[in-house]
């Protein structure tokens, strides 16, 4: 018997923007036939990354190119950093400009040293970048076949 392949997508969304694209990746997997769990950091119980493929990490950018601090101490309840973590965003550039913009997506993807590039989204993922989002997901999904 074949294993299902597993994602988990946690997520910490104050407005509802980083909520909308951990929604769009989790619709996104589903139709690739991928067990999906989804984690709200700060509210859903502690999870082990080695039980899943990928994971999902979505943050905000927060005080001119922050990692939020809830986003950082899910970070220390892992305590070792996995290699499969592929990290999403929103952001602004009003606050900061294009320096700061998404910089949290930036921070974590190199302190994970990620196989996938960032994704970046400007506030909401509505309209043009809802296509943007379904790119990314295809390149995780697709890169080194992790789920072929």
């Amino acid at each position: 018997m074949v294993s299902k392949l597993k994602a988990i997508i946690p997520y910490l969304s104050y407005s509802g923007n980083t909520k909308e694209v951990a929604e769009l990746i989790e619709e996104q997997l589903l139709e690739h036939r991928i067990e999906v769990d989804m984690h709200r950091i700060g509210i859903s119980p502690p999870f082990h990354p080695e039980e899943y493929d990928v994971v999902f990490l979505g943050t905000f950018t927060w005080d001119y190119g922050r990692v939020p601090e809830e986003t950082k101490e899910l970070i220390w309840e892992i305590g070792y950093k996995p290699d499969n973590i592929a990290v999403f965003g929103t952001g602004d550039t009003q606050f900061g400009g294009d320096d700061l913009y998404c910089a949290a997506v930036d921070k974590l993807t190199k302190f994970y040293q990620s196989k996938w590039p960032g994704l970046k989204i400007e506030q909401s993922p509505r309209g043009s970048q809802e296509e943007k989002v379904k790119a990314w997901v295809e390149g995780v999904v697709q890169h080194d076949k992790v789920f072929a």
